[in-house]
Protein backbone atom coordinates (compact mmCIF):
# COMPACT_ATOMS: atom_id res chain seq x y z
CA UNK A 1 0.00 0.00 0.00
CA UNK A 2 2.83 2.37 0.67
CA UNK A 3 4.58 1.67 -2.42
CA UNK A 4 1.23 2.76 -4.30
CA UNK A 5 1.00 5.80 -2.61
CA UNK A 6 4.36 6.91 -3.19
CA UNK A 7 3.99 6.21 -7.08
CA UNK A 8 0.86 8.34 -7.03
CA UNK A 9 2.61 11.18 -5.11
CA UNK A 10 5.56 11.03 -7.69
CA UNK A 11 3.96 9.94 -10.15
CA UNK A 12 0.99 12.25 -10.02
CA UNK A 13 2.73 15.20 -9.95
CA UNK A 14 5.05 14.21 -12.88
CA UNK A 15 1.75 13.07 -15.62
CA UNK A 16 0.28 16.77 -14.49
CA UNK A 17 3.71 18.00 -15.40
CA UNK A 18 4.17 16.48 -18.47
CA UNK A 19 0.21 16.47 -19.82
CA UNK A 20 0.33 20.25 -19.23
CA UNK A 21 3.53 20.53 -21.62
CA UNK A 22 2.12 18.41 -24.15
CA UNK A 23 -1.03 20.84 -24.48
CA UNK A 24 0.53 23.76 -23.66
CA UNK A 25 3.14 22.77 -26.92
CA UNK A 26 0.04 21.85 -28.88
CA UNK A 27 -1.93 24.92 -28.29
CA UNK A 28 0.25 27.37 -27.10
CA UNK A 29 4.00 27.36 -28.74
CA UNK A 30 5.03 30.62 -28.07
CA UNK A 31 4.83 30.03 -23.96
CA UNK A 32 6.17 26.44 -24.50
CA UNK A 33 8.90 27.93 -26.64
CA UNK A 34 9.80 30.80 -24.41
CA UNK A 35 9.63 28.08 -20.87
CA UNK A 36 10.69 25.14 -21.81
CA UNK A 37 12.30 24.93 -25.55
CA UNK A 38 14.30 28.32 -25.03
CA UNK A 39 16.65 27.24 -22.17
CA UNK A 40 17.00 23.54 -23.54
CA UNK A 41 17.83 24.69 -27.08
CA UNK A 42 20.70 27.59 -25.49
CA UNK A 43 21.92 24.28 -23.14
CA UNK A 44 23.09 22.72 -26.53
CA UNK A 45 23.86 24.91 -28.63
CA UNK A 46 26.44 25.85 -26.03
CA UNK A 47 27.29 22.30 -24.73
CA UNK A 48 27.92 20.97 -28.57
CA UNK A 49 28.95 23.98 -30.79
CA UNK A 50 32.57 23.16 -31.73
CA UNK A 51 31.55 19.42 -32.23
CA UNK A 52 28.54 20.01 -34.07
CA UNK A 53 30.50 22.64 -36.35
CA UNK A 54 32.79 20.22 -36.79
CA UNK A 55 30.68 17.38 -37.72
CA UNK A 56 28.94 20.08 -40.25
CA UNK A 57 32.27 20.34 -41.74
CA UNK A 58 32.37 24.09 -40.89
CA UNK A 59 35.46 24.62 -39.32
CA UNK A 60 38.91 24.89 -40.62
CA UNK A 61 42.53 23.71 -39.24
CA UNK A 62 43.91 26.52 -36.77
CA UNK A 63 46.97 28.64 -37.40
CA UNK A 64 50.87 27.76 -36.95
CA UNK A 65 50.77 30.17 -34.11
CA UNK A 66 47.31 29.02 -32.25
CA UNK A 67 48.83 25.33 -32.45
CA UNK A 68 52.19 26.51 -31.09
CA UNK A 69 50.15 28.25 -28.65
CA UNK A 70 48.46 25.69 -27.60
CA UNK A 71 51.14 23.39 -27.17
CA UNK A 72 53.17 25.66 -25.14
CA UNK A 73 50.79 26.68 -22.84
CA UNK A 74 48.57 23.43 -22.38
CA UNK A 75 49.07 19.47 -22.98
CA UNK A 76 45.15 19.46 -24.93
CA UNK A 77 44.62 18.29 -28.27
CA UNK A 78 44.71 20.53 -31.28
CA UNK A 79 41.26 20.31 -32.63
CA UNK A 80 39.94 22.12 -35.58
CA UNK A 81 38.54 25.62 -35.23
CA UNK A 82 35.00 26.64 -35.92
CA UNK A 83 33.44 30.05 -36.67
CA UNK A 84 33.40 32.42 -34.42
CA UNK A 85 30.38 32.83 -32.29
CA UNK A 86 29.26 36.02 -31.26
CA UNK A 87 26.17 36.59 -28.16
CA UNK A 88 23.05 34.13 -28.08
CA UNK A 89 19.74 36.50 -28.55
CA UNK A 90 16.44 35.17 -27.63
CA UNK A 91 13.68 35.90 -29.47
CA UNK A 92 10.08 35.22 -28.70
CA UNK A 93 10.07 32.61 -31.56
CA UNK A 94 13.16 31.33 -31.64
CA UNK A 95 17.02 32.23 -31.18
CA UNK A 96 19.17 34.30 -33.15
CA UNK A 97 23.53 34.26 -33.18
CA UNK A 98 26.08 35.63 -35.49
CA UNK A 99 28.97 33.92 -36.55
CA UNK A 100 32.27 35.15 -37.40
CA UNK A 101 33.34 33.13 -40.67
CA UNK A 102 36.75 31.35 -40.75
CA UNK A 103 39.20 32.40 -44.12
CA UNK A 104 38.06 30.23 -46.80
CA UNK A 105 34.38 29.62 -45.65
CA UNK A 106 31.26 30.68 -47.37
CA UNK A 107 27.51 31.86 -46.66
CA UNK A 108 26.68 29.18 -48.57
CA UNK A 109 28.43 26.41 -46.73
CA UNK A 110 26.74 27.49 -43.37
CA UNK A 111 23.39 27.38 -45.23
CA UNK A 112 23.76 24.07 -46.78
CA UNK A 113 24.43 23.05 -43.21
CA UNK A 114 20.83 24.82 -42.04
CA UNK A 115 19.33 20.92 -41.69
CA UNK A 116 21.67 19.88 -39.57
CA UNK A 117 22.23 22.42 -37.64
CA UNK A 118 18.01 22.20 -36.98
CA UNK A 119 18.30 18.23 -35.60
CA UNK A 120 21.49 19.20 -33.87
CA UNK A 121 20.21 21.65 -31.59
CA UNK A 122 16.23 20.69 -31.55
CA UNK A 123 14.77 23.90 -33.49
CA UNK A 124 12.14 24.04 -36.00
CA UNK A 125 13.95 25.29 -38.85
CA UNK A 126 17.27 27.28 -39.81
CA UNK A 127 17.56 30.40 -41.68
CA UNK A 128 21.29 31.87 -42.51
CA UNK A 129 21.29 35.60 -43.89
CA UNK A 130 24.50 37.37 -44.86
CA UNK A 131 25.11 40.91 -42.87
CA UNK A 132 28.65 41.44 -44.26
CA UNK A 133 30.96 39.74 -46.34
CA UNK A 134 32.58 37.05 -43.43
CA UNK A 135 29.53 37.74 -41.09
CA UNK A 136 26.38 35.58 -41.00
CA UNK A 137 23.26 35.50 -39.02
CA UNK A 138 21.84 32.50 -37.99
CA UNK A 139 17.87 32.88 -36.87
CA UNK A 140 16.94 29.25 -34.82
CA UNK A 141 13.22 29.44 -35.21
CA UNK A 142 11.70 27.02 -32.11
CA UNK A 143 8.08 26.25 -33.58
CA UNK A 144 5.88 26.67 -36.70
CA UNK A 145 4.84 30.29 -36.34
CA UNK A 146 2.51 29.75 -39.66
CA UNK A 147 0.42 27.73 -37.87
CA UNK A 148 -0.64 29.91 -35.76
CA UNK A 149 0.12 33.44 -37.22
CA UNK A 150 0.85 36.19 -34.50
CA UNK A 151 2.31 39.33 -36.45
CA UNK A 152 5.33 40.71 -34.65
CA UNK A 153 4.48 44.17 -32.40
CA UNK A 154 6.85 46.30 -34.38
CA UNK A 155 6.18 44.90 -38.27
CA UNK A 156 8.08 47.92 -39.84
CA UNK A 157 5.54 49.40 -41.98
CA UNK A 158 5.62 53.20 -43.23
CA UNK A 159 4.40 54.70 -46.13
CA UNK A 160 3.78 52.68 -48.64
CA UNK A 161 4.91 49.76 -46.66
CA UNK A 162 2.45 47.30 -45.59
CA UNK A 163 3.20 44.19 -43.14
CA UNK A 164 0.47 41.62 -44.64
CA UNK A 165 1.69 38.74 -43.03
CA UNK A 166 4.89 36.26 -41.30
CA UNK A 167 7.17 34.88 -43.01
CA UNK A 168 8.31 31.08 -41.79
CA UNK A 169 11.48 32.61 -40.33
CA UNK A 170 9.48 34.73 -38.21
CA UNK A 171 10.16 38.00 -39.85
CA UNK A 172 7.07 40.41 -41.41
CA UNK A 173 6.27 40.10 -45.34
CA UNK A 174 6.82 43.53 -46.17
CA UNK A 175 4.74 45.14 -49.00
CA UNK A 176 6.59 47.76 -50.13
CA UNK A 177 5.40 49.54 -53.50
CA UNK A 178 8.50 52.19 -53.01
CA UNK A 179 10.87 48.69 -53.46
CA UNK A 180 7.67 46.68 -55.90
CA UNK A 181 5.63 48.91 -57.65
CA UNK A 182 3.44 46.34 -59.55
CA UNK A 183 2.53 42.87 -57.73
CA UNK A 184 0.91 39.88 -58.87
CA UNK A 185 -1.03 37.73 -56.35
CA UNK A 186 -2.81 34.33 -57.49
CA UNK A 187 -4.83 32.17 -55.86
CA UNK A 188 -7.73 29.07 -56.12
CA UNK A 189 -10.99 29.85 -53.94
CA UNK A 190 -10.83 29.84 -50.84
CA UNK A 191 -6.74 29.81 -50.67
CA UNK A 192 -6.71 33.67 -48.96
CA UNK A 193 -5.71 35.59 -51.54
CA UNK A 194 -9.22 38.14 -50.54
CA UNK A 195 -7.43 38.02 -46.99
CA UNK A 196 -4.28 38.95 -48.12
CA UNK A 197 -5.98 41.94 -50.41
CA UNK A 198 -8.04 42.97 -47.59
CA UNK A 199 -4.82 43.46 -45.12
CA UNK A 200 -3.45 45.68 -48.20
CA UNK A 201 -6.63 47.21 -48.25
CA UNK A 202 -6.64 48.09 -44.50
CA UNK A 203 -3.05 49.13 -44.61
CA UNK A 204 -3.26 51.47 -47.02
CA UNK A 205 -6.41 53.31 -45.46
CA UNK A 206 -4.95 55.08 -42.97
CA UNK A 207 -2.06 56.58 -45.28
CA UNK A 208 -2.53 59.55 -47.77
CA UNK A 209 -3.08 57.37 -50.96
CA UNK A 210 -5.49 57.06 -54.00
CA UNK A 211 -6.97 53.34 -53.46
CA UNK A 212 -8.56 52.42 -57.07
CA UNK A 213 -10.39 49.35 -57.59
CA UNK A 214 -11.54 47.04 -60.83
CA UNK A 215 -13.54 43.95 -59.33
CA UNK A 216 -15.44 42.11 -62.10
CA UNK A 217 -17.21 40.07 -59.49
CA UNK A 218 -19.68 43.38 -59.47
CA UNK A 219 -18.03 44.15 -56.78
CA UNK A 220 -18.45 41.77 -54.07
CA UNK A 221 -14.86 41.95 -52.89
CA UNK A 222 -14.11 45.28 -53.06
CA UNK A 223 -17.20 46.92 -52.91
CA UNK A 224 -17.22 46.64 -48.85
CA UNK A 225 -14.68 48.82 -48.76
CA UNK A 226 -16.16 51.57 -51.14
CA UNK A 227 -15.92 54.49 -48.06
CA UNK A 228 -12.28 54.66 -49.04
CA UNK A 229 -12.61 54.19 -52.55
CA UNK A 230 -11.38 56.82 -55.10
CA UNK A 231 -12.65 54.87 -57.52
CA UNK A 232 -14.19 51.73 -58.41
CA UNK A 233 -15.16 49.70 -61.43
CA UNK A 234 -17.57 46.13 -60.99
CA UNK A 235 -17.75 45.08 -64.61
CA UNK A 236 -15.28 45.34 -68.15
CA UNK A 237 -17.78 48.11 -69.22
CA UNK A 238 -16.84 50.60 -66.22
CA UNK A 239 -13.05 49.39 -66.36
CA UNK A 240 -12.70 50.02 -70.18
CA UNK A 241 -13.77 53.40 -69.46
CA UNK A 242 -11.90 53.90 -66.06
CA UNK A 243 -8.22 52.88 -67.33
CA UNK A 244 -7.71 55.93 -70.50
CA UNK A 245 -8.29 58.12 -67.06
CA UNK A 246 -5.97 56.54 -65.25
CA UNK A 247 -3.32 56.86 -68.52
CA UNK A 248 -4.29 60.22 -68.77
CA UNK A 249 -3.29 60.92 -64.71
CA UNK A 250 -0.22 59.39 -65.30
CA UNK A 251 0.42 61.81 -68.33
CA UNK A 252 -0.41 65.00 -66.51
CA UNK A 253 2.13 63.46 -64.23
CA UNK A 254 4.81 62.99 -66.75
CA UNK A 255 3.89 66.71 -68.19
CA UNK A 256 4.29 67.94 -63.87
CA UNK A 257 7.76 66.21 -63.91
CA UNK A 258 9.11 67.49 -67.36
CA UNK A 259 7.98 71.01 -66.06
CA UNK A 260 10.05 70.54 -63.17
CA UNK A 261 12.68 69.22 -65.05
CA UNK A 262 13.11 72.03 -67.06
CA UNK A 263 17.02 72.44 -66.89
CA UNK A 264 19.00 75.22 -67.07
CA UNK A 265 22.87 75.47 -66.68
CA UNK A 266 22.31 77.24 -63.07
CA UNK A 267 19.62 74.22 -62.05
CA UNK A 268 20.44 72.90 -58.77
CA UNK A 269 20.72 69.15 -58.86
CA UNK A 270 18.65 68.83 -56.34
CA UNK A 271 15.79 69.86 -58.22
CA UNK A 272 16.49 67.52 -61.23
CA UNK A 273 13.84 64.83 -60.48
CA UNK A 274 12.63 61.86 -62.99
CA UNK A 275 10.05 60.39 -60.88
CA UNK A 276 7.33 62.44 -58.53
CA UNK A 277 9.17 61.74 -54.93
CA UNK A 278 12.01 64.06 -56.66
CA UNK A 279 9.15 66.98 -56.45
CA UNK A 280 8.94 68.91 -53.48
CA UNK A 281 6.19 67.51 -51.55
CA UNK A 282 3.57 70.67 -52.20
CA UNK A 283 3.43 70.04 -55.39
CA UNK A 284 3.86 66.24 -55.55
CA UNK A 285 0.29 64.41 -56.71
CA UNK A 286 -0.92 61.91 -54.48
CA UNK A 287 0.30 58.42 -54.91
CA UNK A 288 -2.45 56.07 -56.76
CA UNK A 289 -2.73 51.77 -56.26
CA UNK A 290 -5.04 49.98 -58.10
CA UNK A 291 -6.28 46.89 -57.16
CA UNK A 292 -7.56 44.22 -60.19
CA UNK A 293 -9.52 41.37 -58.69
CA UNK A 294 -10.10 38.49 -61.05
CA UNK A 295 -8.31 40.27 -64.07
CA UNK A 296 -9.15 36.97 -65.99
CA UNK A 297 -12.10 38.59 -66.58
CA UNK A 298 -10.87 41.68 -68.57
CA UNK A 299 -9.30 39.45 -70.94
CA UNK A 300 -12.57 37.51 -71.88
CA UNK A 301 -14.37 38.15 -74.83
CA UNK A 302 -17.85 37.00 -77.12
CA UNK A 303 -18.10 39.28 -79.91
CA UNK A 304 -16.02 41.23 -82.04
CA UNK A 305 -16.33 44.43 -80.02
CA UNK A 306 -15.22 42.66 -76.61
CA UNK A 307 -12.19 41.94 -79.15
CA UNK A 308 -11.75 45.48 -79.40
CA UNK A 309 -11.85 46.46 -75.98
CA UNK A 310 -10.18 43.88 -74.61
CA UNK A 311 -7.03 45.26 -76.59
CA UNK A 312 -7.34 48.63 -75.55
CA UNK A 313 -8.07 47.70 -71.83
CA UNK A 314 -4.87 45.16 -72.50
CA UNK A 315 -2.62 48.01 -73.84
CA UNK A 316 -3.75 50.64 -71.22
CA UNK A 317 -2.56 47.66 -68.76
CA UNK A 318 0.82 47.33 -70.08
CA UNK A 319 1.51 51.36 -70.20
CA UNK A 320 0.34 51.56 -66.73
CA UNK A 321 2.85 48.71 -65.76
CA UNK A 322 5.77 50.09 -67.90
CA UNK A 323 5.41 53.98 -66.97
CA UNK A 324 2.99 53.99 -63.47
CA UNK A 325 6.11 53.66 -61.42
CA UNK A 326 7.76 57.22 -61.84
CA UNK A 327 3.88 59.22 -61.67
CA UNK A 328 3.29 57.21 -58.05
CA UNK A 329 1.00 54.96 -60.00
CA UNK A 330 0.90 51.18 -58.93
CA UNK A 331 -0.50 47.61 -59.26
CA UNK A 332 -2.10 44.95 -57.70
CA UNK A 333 -3.08 42.11 -59.70
CA UNK A 334 -4.98 39.24 -58.45
CA UNK A 335 -6.52 36.36 -59.98
CA UNK A 336 -6.60 32.58 -60.01
CA UNK A 337 -5.20 32.04 -63.46
CA UNK A 338 -2.90 34.27 -65.14
CA UNK A 339 -0.51 33.70 -68.23
CA UNK A 340 -0.20 33.48 -72.26
CA UNK A 341 -3.76 31.24 -72.74
CA UNK A 342 -5.80 34.66 -71.79
CA UNK A 343 -4.63 36.10 -74.72
CA UNK A 344 -2.54 39.14 -76.72
CA UNK A 345 -0.44 41.14 -74.43
CA UNK A 346 -1.01 38.75 -70.66
CA UNK A 347 2.73 37.75 -71.15
CA UNK A 348 3.79 41.25 -71.22
CA UNK A 349 1.96 42.66 -68.64
CA UNK A 350 3.35 39.48 -65.96
CA UNK A 351 6.77 40.63 -66.83
CA UNK A 352 6.43 44.11 -65.45
CA UNK A 353 4.81 42.24 -62.45
CA UNK A 354 8.11 42.49 -59.88
CA UNK A 355 6.42 41.46 -56.91
CA UNK A 356 4.79 37.51 -57.12
CA UNK A 357 2.60 35.56 -54.49
CA UNK A 358 0.75 32.44 -55.24
CA UNK A 359 -1.55 30.51 -52.80
CA UNK A 360 -2.81 27.17 -53.17
CA UNK A 361 -3.59 26.60 -56.73
CA UNK A 362 -5.26 23.89 -58.83
CA UNK A 363 -3.29 23.05 -61.34
CA UNK A 364 1.02 23.00 -61.61
CA UNK A 365 0.63 25.41 -64.36
CA UNK A 366 -0.71 28.25 -62.49
CA UNK A 367 1.89 27.90 -59.80
CA UNK A 368 4.73 28.25 -63.09
CA UNK A 369 2.81 30.98 -64.22
CA UNK A 370 3.12 33.13 -61.25
CA UNK A 371 6.76 31.90 -60.32
CA UNK A 372 8.23 29.56 -62.85
CA UNK A 373 9.83 32.43 -64.44
CA UNK A 374 11.50 34.22 -61.65
CA UNK A 375 12.02 31.45 -59.29
CA UNK A 376 11.77 27.70 -60.69
CA UNK A 377 12.30 25.80 -57.54
CA UNK A 378 9.61 27.54 -55.59
CA UNK A 379 6.69 26.10 -57.91
CA UNK A 380 7.48 22.96 -56.18
CA UNK A 381 6.71 24.61 -53.04
CA UNK A 382 3.54 26.56 -54.03
CA UNK A 383 2.62 23.16 -55.32
CA UNK A 384 2.31 21.96 -51.97
CA UNK A 385 0.39 24.39 -49.86
CA UNK A 386 -2.30 22.61 -48.01
CA UNK A 387 -6.24 23.26 -48.52
CA UNK A 388 -6.59 23.27 -44.74
CA UNK A 389 -4.06 26.49 -44.38
CA UNK A 390 -5.68 29.70 -45.84
CA UNK A 391 -3.72 32.46 -45.95
CA UNK A 392 -0.30 30.26 -46.74
CA UNK A 393 1.74 31.64 -49.99
CA UNK A 394 4.95 31.38 -51.82
CA UNK A 395 6.85 35.04 -52.08
CA UNK A 396 8.98 35.38 -55.06
CA UNK A 397 10.83 38.23 -56.50
CA UNK A 398 12.64 38.97 -59.63
CA UNK A 399 16.08 38.19 -57.81
CA UNK A 400 15.22 34.46 -57.61
CA UNK A 401 14.46 34.50 -53.92
CA UNK A 402 11.38 32.56 -52.28
CA UNK A 403 10.21 32.07 -48.91
CA UNK A 404 6.87 30.66 -47.34
CA UNK A 405 4.21 33.43 -46.02
CA UNK A 406 0.70 33.17 -44.17
CA UNK A 407 -1.42 35.97 -43.77
CA UNK A 408 -2.96 36.23 -40.16
CA UNK A 409 -7.12 36.53 -40.31
CA UNK A 410 -8.66 39.53 -40.57
CA UNK A 411 -12.51 39.78 -40.70
CA UNK A 412 -14.83 41.60 -44.00
CA UNK A 413 -16.58 43.60 -41.39
CA UNK A 414 -13.25 44.68 -39.28
CA UNK A 415 -11.59 45.30 -42.85
CA UNK A 416 -14.58 47.53 -43.77
CA UNK A 417 -14.55 49.33 -40.56
CA UNK A 418 -11.12 50.52 -41.07
CA UNK A 419 -12.02 52.18 -44.40
CA UNK A 420 -15.23 53.11 -42.95
CA UNK A 421 -12.84 54.94 -40.55
CA UNK A 422 -10.50 56.62 -43.17
CA UNK A 423 -13.31 57.79 -45.38
CA UNK A 424 -11.97 61.07 -44.62
CA UNK A 425 -8.76 60.72 -45.63
CA UNK A 426 -10.28 59.68 -49.46
CA UNK A 427 -7.87 62.72 -51.85
CA UNK A 428 -8.91 65.26 -54.26
CA UNK A 429 -8.49 63.71 -57.65
CA UNK A 430 -11.05 65.38 -59.98
CA UNK A 431 -10.58 63.20 -62.99
CA UNK A 432 -11.68 60.12 -60.69
CA UNK A 433 -14.86 61.68 -59.33
CA UNK A 434 -17.22 60.15 -61.91
CA UNK A 435 -16.16 56.43 -60.74
CA UNK A 436 -16.16 57.49 -56.93
CA UNK A 437 -19.00 54.19 -55.36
Amino acid sequence: MSDLVTLLEVGGPLAALGGGAAYTRANHPQVYWSAVGLPLSTARLLGSYGSVMEACGLTVAPSRLRVLAIKAMTQREVRPVPPRRGLIRPTSTGLRVRLRLAPGQEPTDVAASAERLRHAWGVHAVYVTTVKPGVVDLRLVGYDVLRRVRMPRKPGGGFLRVPVALREDATPFVRDYHAVPHQLTLGATLSGKSMFLRHLIAGLASQPVALVGIDCKRGVELAPFAARLSALAVDPDQAADLLPVLIQEMEDRYDLIKARQGITPGTPSEEITSDIWGLPESERPIPVVLFIDEVAELFLTATKKDEQRRDEMVTQLIHLAQLGRAAGIYLEVCGQRFGAELGKGATMIRAQLTGRVCHRVNDEASAKMALGDIAPEAVDAACAVAPERPGLAVAGDTSGGWSRIRTPYLSLGDAAAICRDSAHLVPELPALKPFQP
